[in-house]
């Protein structure tokens, strides 16, 4: 039973031969409807490399000037992320401090260099070190990276605010807006099954 032929369900084991699919279509498991493979274009990680340094780039931008600022009877104030978490940590509130690090800062950055270091090396031809064990990092830590949750939350923030203080939003919540559609689009071009036979026959 060939590799190439027969793929097998990462959610139910279940094995199926492998069809050919038509450009941009995806392979569904019979029994539970998981995902086993799609068909990309042969430039997919070219393309998901591109957004995914265009995505780093906006994820300095976002940490780097301020989310919003306030006004509140002549005084003014604004604040970056970091300066948030640091404000929650001072005050006490040490577990959502890190949470919010961990969720906003430290796991898409971790996920950003992850990618960008497997897929210019992939680009390369070359077989990075640490680049099968990253790869698994990757996907472990995607439900971990919530940007698009803290966005949400600032928004909600921003309404609420509106009634008591004169608020203008910062660089960094656009920032942040632009950054969840490039990782997005970034998710939606990265071929992980192609990077893995690539990585396999660079062995």
């Amino acid at each position: 039973m060939s590799a190439q032929t027969f793929v097998a369900c990462l959610e139910c084991d279940l094995l199926h031969r492998k069809v050919c699919l038509p450009p941009d279509g995806e392979a569904r498991c019979t029994r539970c409807g998981a995902r086993l493979y799609k068909r990309t274009r042969p430039d997919a990680n070219e393309r998901a490399l591109a957004l995914t340094l265009a995505a780093s780039i906006l994820f300095v931008l976002a940490n780097v000037f301020p989310i919003l600022a306030l006004e509140v009877q002549g005084v003014h104030s604004s604040t970056t992320l970091l300066a948030a978490v640091r404000s929650l940590w001072d005050e006490e509130a040490r577990g959502v401090a890190a949470l919010v690090f961990a969720t906003t800062i430290l796991v898409p950055a971790a996920e950003l260099v992850g990618l960008i270091w497997v897929l210019a090396a992939l680009r390369r031809g070359t077989r990075a070190w640490g680049a099968v064990p990253m790869l698994h990092f990757i996907e472990s830590v995607k439900p971990w990276g919530m940007v698009e949750v803290f966005v949400l939350g600032v928004l909600v923030s921003l309404v609420k605010l509106a009634h008591i203080a004169t608020v203008e939003a910062g660089v960094a919540l656009f920032s942040f807006g632009a950054l969840m559609a490039l990782v997005a689009a970034a998710a939606a071009a990265f071929d992980a099954d192609a990077a893995w036979l690539q990585l396999e026959a660079s062995r």
